[in-house]
């Protein structure tokens, strides 16, 4: 089976088809966030401290960090990012031994990332784009690192899922040509809004299938985009994760904060008999009565793991 191996100094996560879903923290991230952005651009790194901590407590198995400021004093992110990027991946990598997931548009950044992580990163990301496949695809060979592979390339992104699956092949394709393996790609068949396209989660359903059988590659996604731009975000996304779970998808980058989607998960692990013995379902169903009776996410999931609930069971034996 296909197993994509991330690694911290001491801490290993495999994605895989046989593994536990894989929940990549999203919220080390300043687009679309004001406040985080102004203080990265202060030297301020509060927010990031504080978010790396409770993502890993709530679940997170990877975090993804992204440096993409907009500086008022200098807009060229080719001069700012890659030393941001450094920097935050220091004050993470200072606070915990989770895995990370280097992400950035900026090439420079990510070898930026890559010279800085200790262990075996995921990075994020390669697309179909001729340029871009020739500046990271020899980064990745170079650090021998997984990568995600995102299905959209100089014609942009296709509602047709039969283009952006073909795309996903040719990156694939390419980064054999480069002497990366299958396993080390990490297919995202990119999540359209279902509130604009009412097909958008049959497609990325019908996607995952035909990446794990045709292609024999692990898949992730941005799972908030499915529900962007509608009300109750967080019940369509607690909705979509276990059916996309069940379609094959062996990951996504999200928010783990959310109690209502990490119950999702845990829930489809156990069905999908990634969870021994539901020993980890029993554990989190502890932290869920903590949180009943007041405790944040954050502070059950926390006191969990320190008690030794929060995961239980054995771990499987592999053969």
């Amino acid at each position: 089976m296909t197993r994509t191996v991330i690694e911290s100094k001491s801490k290993t996560v495999t994605i895989g088809f046989d593994e536990p879903f894989c929940v990549i923290g999203e919220r080390i991230n300043p687009t679309g966030r004001k406040k985080l952005a102004a203080e990265l651009e202060a030297g301020d790194f509060s927010t990031v401290e504080k978010d790396a901590l409770e993502q890993v407590a709530c679940g997170a198995m990877v975090l993804d960090v992204n440096a993409g400021v907009v500086y008022n004093s200098n807009p060229n992110p080719n001069e700012t990012e890659p030393p941001l990027m450094r920097k935050v991946l220091e004050t993470v990598m200072a606070l915990t031994d989770t895995p990370l997931c280097i992400d950035s548009s900026v090439p420079g950044a990510l070898e930026a990332g890559l010279e800085t992580v200790e262990g075996r990163p995921l990075l994020n990301s390669v697309t179909g784009e001729e340029e871009r496949l020739e500046l990271v695809l020899p980064l990745v060979k170079k650090y021998n690192v997984p990568v995600v592979a995102i299905s959209n390339d100089d014609t942009g992104i296709s509602e047709d899922p039969n283009v952006r699956f073909a795309v996903a092949k040719k990156i694939v394709e390419r980064a054999a040509d480069f002497g990366i393996p299958a396993h080390d790609i990490v297919v995202d068949p990119l999540v359209m809004p279902v509130g604009a396209m009412a097909t958008a989660g049959q497609q990325v359903f019908a996607l995952v299938r035909r990446l794990r059988d045709e292609l024999g590659v692990n898949t992730t996604c941005g799972a908030s985009n499915i529900s962007f731009g509608l009300p109750n975000r967080h019940g369509i996304n607690a909705a979509f994760l276990p059916m996309a779970i069940g379609a094959g998808m062996t990951s996504a980058i999200m928010n783990p904060v959310r109690p209502g989607e990490m119950e999702a998960i845990r829930a489809a692990n156990f069905l999908m008999n990634h969870d021994p013995n539901g020993g980890t379902w029993i554990g989190f169903s502890r932290v869920l009565d903590a949180v009943k009776e007041g405790a944040t996410f954050a502070e059950a999931s926390k006191a969990a793991a320190a008690s030794g609930s929060g995961r239980g069971g054995r771990r499987r034996r592999r053969a």
